[in-house]
């Protein structure tokens, strides 16, 4: 063809695609991607879990809890008013005068005040809530007594939205005791703590200093997964601190390992950090006498920096040789 003849060519040089733009201007719909990100939002607010095959409306049950705790209202025209308990039956108060001599019906009895009781039996995290932690783990004889005690407490609101209650794992005799921060969604659907990627780390970690998962204790610090495995609030350690300390005097371990700066601070209450704080021995305070400790890094943070994990095998060694050692505990001091 040639490039100077202005007549147009009998076939399209290409074939045209589809106008990514609507008819009304606005670009069309992708469904995929509109479901990605909804699903993606959700699991950030965590809900990535079913707790029950019918969905439930929490709005309505809200209102029909309120509708039943409303006092019965009262016509202003009834003559008497009939006591509940006695059957008592009082006239009704007289009506007022207006200067101009028309009546006017009495005021209505002014609605109760405060707040109702909330549908889903959410609780304050307040010292009260501590205190009664700490005076039920108290009483507990043993870990399947605290394990019963613990899944009837109410005191922490993270039981409301959590699937399971993670207690622990392992051998109840064991000479090393592993605490970890709260469970993740793994740990959640099974019951059991550090079963997911972190926990099978943990496992061949336990394996390289020739111990097995099933002779040792593994626990955490907050027993319910947080909504979207966020960070337990100071508040929600703090209520369930009392059954972690119960555990450790009730397993009595010779060594405890932090698995992570969050068990660590919460249970020596330092302020230091878990690179600054790993690699020594601590002391952990307990009724019946210091318990020697290690902090470690976090499995979950070694798989996301796994150039550390040069560090946690030397905490790792420590914790061998501290068991080999003459006395079979860690060096004093």
């Amino acid at each position: 063809m040639d490039p100077r003849d202005p007549s147009p060519p009998s076939q399209p040089l290409a074939t045209p695609t589809a106008d990514p733009v609507g008819t009304d201007g606005v670009p069309p719909l992708d469904v995929g991607r509109v479901l990605a990100a909804l699903f993606d939002f959700q699991i950030a607010a965590g809900a990535d879990a079913w707790l029950a095959e019918d969905p439930v409306d929490a709005f309505a049950l809200s209102q029909a809890s309120r509708q039943a705790k409303a006092p019965p209202q009262i016509s202003p025209q009834t003559s008497l008013q009939t006591s509940p308990r006695s059957g008592y039956q009082a006239p009704h108060p007289p009506t007022r005068q207006t200067p101009e001599g028309a009546p006017v019906a009495p005021h209505a009895a002014p609605p109760p005040v405060g707040p109702l009781e909330p549908t889903h039996h959410a609780v304050l995290p307040d010292d009260e809530a501590v205190g009664a932690a700490r005076a039920l783990a108290r009483q507990a004889p043993s870990l399947e007594a605290l394990r019963e005690a613990l899944g009837q407490f109410t005191g922490c609101n993270l039981r409301l939205t959590a699937k399971s209650l993670v207690f622990a794992d392992g051998s109840p005799d064991a000479r090393v005791m592993f605490i970890g921060e709260a469970p993740g969604r793994e740990e959640d659907r099974q019951g059991l703590p550090f079963v997911g990627r972190s926990g099978q780390l943990l496992d061949r970690m336990l394996a390289a200093i020739g111990l097995a998962r099933e002779a040792v204790y593994i626990t955490n610090v907050v027993p319910w997964r947080p909504p979207g495995n966020r960070t337990p609030s100071p508040q929600e350690t703090e209520i369930c601190k009392p059954f972690v300390l119960r555990q450790i005097e009730l397993v009595a371990p010779e060594i405890v390992v932090f698995l992570g700066g969050a068990s660590a601070k919460a249970l020596t209450e330092t302020s230091e950090g878990i690179l600054r704080l790993r690699g020594r021995w601590l002391e952990l305070p307990m009724a019946s006498g210091p318990v020697k400790a290690m902090a470690t890094l976090h499995p979950a943070y070694l798989l996301r920096n796994p150039v550390q994990k040069r560090f946690a095998w030397r905490d790792f060694l420590a914790v061998k040789a501290a068991l080999a050692a003459p006395g079979g505990g860690p060096p004093n001091g």
